[in-house]
């Protein structure tokens, strides 16, 4: 009996004990540590686009994540810490609905997601279209009597659009930042930007655009001594 007490109790009985007070400590540490709730919004991420086409909706919602976990870990969680992804891979033209999971939200180790609002969200996906239109000064101002914009020269003229296709084939032109040519007596050039009014339209290669205005005398009205 005694040799069954050394051989099973008494041996290696430093690092038994060790064991036991660890296995105690992680006890009374997890139990120490009370489980915690957050909610947590970000944004969707999208992965595996095909390279034809395009997101054709403006409004995409953000989700909120509803995370559990030890309290400690939970209150030092930051938003950059979870993300969603959505994969687009093999996805063709039209409307879509997504469902949003669990399984689609990574989040740190120990933190178990609860819930994502919300569970499903619509997409719009188009072809990608780039379409070459004129670009349109908008010129303003005050000018001297007997006097008027003659003509308004532009370089370069055109500019080379791309977006989703069912919104570029509507896209009649791109214009400048309003140019404000008071006091011009004969000509002056000024530089300007070009943008399209579509969020979802982008200019190819933007590049500064220089408006020439060009003065004439006004025609005097008809009758007039």
């Amino acid at each position: 009996m005694a040799g069954l007490f050394h051989r099973y109790v008494l041996k290696n009985l430093g690092m038994k004990l060790f064991s036991l007070f660890f296995a105690v400590a992680l006890w009374l540490a997890v139990a120490r540590d009370p489980v915690a709730e957050v909610a947590i919004t970000v944004p969707i991420e999208f992965h595996h686009i095909p390279d034809n086409l395009e997101i054709n909706s403006e409004n995409i919602p953000s989700a909120q994540i509803r995370v559990r976990g030890p309290a400690r870990l939970v209150h030092g969680l930051r938003p950059d810490e979870v993300h969603v992804e959505v994969d687009l891979a093999g996805s063709k033209p039209g409307e879509r609905t997504f469902d949003l999971t669990a399984q689609q939200v990574h989040e740190p180790r120990d933190l178990e997601v609860v819930q994502v609002v919300p569970s499903q969200f619509h997409l719009s996906l188009d072809t990608t279209m780039m379409r070459t239109v004129e670009v349109r000064p908008r010129v303003t101002g005050n000018f001297a009597a007997g006097l008027r914009i003659g003509r308004v020269e532009v370089s370069p003229s055109a500019v080379t659009i791309s977006g989703p296709r069912s919104r570029v084939e509507k896209m009649e032109s791109a214009i400048t930042d309003p140019i404000d040519a008071s006091g011009v007596m004969s000509n002056q050039s000024f530089t300007s930007n070009v943008y399209v009014s579509d969020p979802l339209i982008q200019v190819v290669h933007p590049v500064p655009v220089h408006v020439t205005v060009i003065m004439e005398k006004a025609s005097a009205p008809a009758g007039a001594n």
